[in-house]
């Protein structure tokens, strides 16, 4: 009985090595062919071995490009006039609505004139009286004059009646005078606009006492044309004085939120700089007839100091920057990706105007992450860079075994499962 029982177990044993022996087996073969295949990744950075990249390429682009000054900058009339009565009355029309442009010299409000109608009447009428005077000295003149040639009277007597007619004159005159001034007196009652602009909000009405200390009756703002007054650092002023020299160069102003530019000149620099801030004030004109420029309103300001002619122009996402710098990927005429390192001159907005690489050239903006210098690429225009993207995704998935295993380690997997089975 026993020696049964010891004969079981050997061949139990027997059979446990030889299943072993076929797993350790199995898998010594799947390691050494996974170890043998080479992974994509590392054939792919060894250079033009690899597989294709798909990317995407733009041409340099050679233009004039502008270098700008950048700033905040406020929008200020020209000509802004708190229009306010010079004497104290009441008001009793008023001739304006808000909001409307008017022009230089228009009438705005018509104060109570009463009293200064009665002192330019009053002054006239004195004038008429002075005048009478005057006649009738001159008539005693005239024949104290025909006297004295007949010898009847002195000239003493001649001499005091010129003294009368010179007196009487200088009261007309001083007659006439004092109904110019009643006159002005009565032209302050006709309140016109002392320039063109629109007028803002009028805070009186037909029936209210005013006076030249109280409140603006309205603001007379002109729109058009309209200045922005901005600062630069004081590194800029030669920049802005050579401008100013040139004609005034070209300033663009940026409207908030997307709504557009305008364009306009430098027209002034100060003849200071402030020592708190290290800036100098400067101003734009700028045409207004369209009104999309308000008075206070704060607009991004950017002002041209210099061109630079015929420049290689590229967009920012295609420079990569490299611990030596920054650099582009270049399509070549064999479809190989150059590495070539460049300078940038001058970035503005989503473009840069750079030095090392030449009109014409084929620049990788998308995909240039995936490449390694020598490397073979295919182009696609920008608008098949996402489903190339996508495509790419796919099919790599599909080469991948589920959970990311590879290839080569899904084979060894098979063979052990099929050593165990034996």
């Amino acid at each position: 009985m026993k020696k049964h029982t010891f004969a079981g177990i050997a061949v139990v044993l027997l059979i446990a090595v030889a299943v072993g022996y076929g797993a350790l087996r199995g898998r010594g073969g799947a390691d050494a062919s996974t170890l043998a295949a080479p992974s994509g990744p590392a054939s792919a950075a060894s250079g033009g071995g690899g597989p294709p990249v798909s990317v995407t390429t733009v041409s340099v682009q050679k233009r004039d490009v502008d270098v700008m000054l950048e700033a905040t900058g406020t929008v200020t009339s020209l000509n802004s006039v708190d229009v306010r009565p010079q004497v104290a009355s009441v008001i009793t029309k008023v001739q304006i609505k808000e909001g409307q442009f008017v022009n230089a010299g228009q009438p705005l409000f018509v104060l109570d004139a009463r009293n200064d109608e009665v002192n330019v009447t009053k002054a006239r009428a004195q004038l008429a009286k002075d005048m009478a005077a005057l006649a009738d000295a001159e008539r005693q003149l005239a024949r104290s004059q025909d006297l004295f040639k007949q010898n009847f009277i002195s000239q003493g007597a001649v001499d005091t009646n010129q003294t009368l007619v010179d007196s009487q004159r200088a009261v007309v005159a001083a007659d006439k005078a004092a109904i110019e001034s009643a006159q002005v007196g009565l032209s302050y009652n006709r309140i016109a606009a002392p320039a063109a602009g629109r007028a803002g909000a009028i805070n009186v009405f037909a029936g209210s006492t005013v006076q030249p200390t109280g409140p603006a009756l309205v603001t007379i703002t002109q729109l058009d044309p309209i200045s922005v007054a901005f600062s630069l650092p004081q590194r800029n002023l030669g920049d802005a004085l050579a401008s100013l020299r040139a004609g005034g160069g070209k300033v663009t102003a940026v409207l908030p939120e997307g709504a557009g530019t305008v364009s306009g000149k430098l027209e002034f620099v100060d003849n200071a700089v402030d020592p708190a801030s290290g800036t100098v004030r400067v101003k734009a004109l700028f045409a207004n007839k369209d009104e999309r420029l308000w008075p206070g309103a704060f607009v991004v300001v950017r002002l041209a100091v210099q061109t630079l002619k015929d420049a290689s122009v590229i967009p920012q996402a295609a420079i990569i920057q490299s611990p030596r710098g920054k650099i582009v990927y270049v399509v070549d005429a064999d479809t190989k990706a150059a590495l070539r390192p460049v300078e940038v001159v001058y970035a503005s907005g989503e473009d840069a105007a750079v030095k090392g690489v030449r009109p014409g050239e084929r620049v990788v903006l998308d995909g240039r992450q995936n490449l390694r210098p020598g490397a073979t690429v295919i182009e696609r225009s920008a608008g098949e860079s996402g489903r190339g993207r996508r495509g790419g995704a796919a099919s790599g998935a599909s080469g991948a075994a589920p959970g990311g295993t590879s290839p080569a380690a899904a084979s060894g997997a098979a063979t052990v499962a099929r050593g165990n089975a034996a």
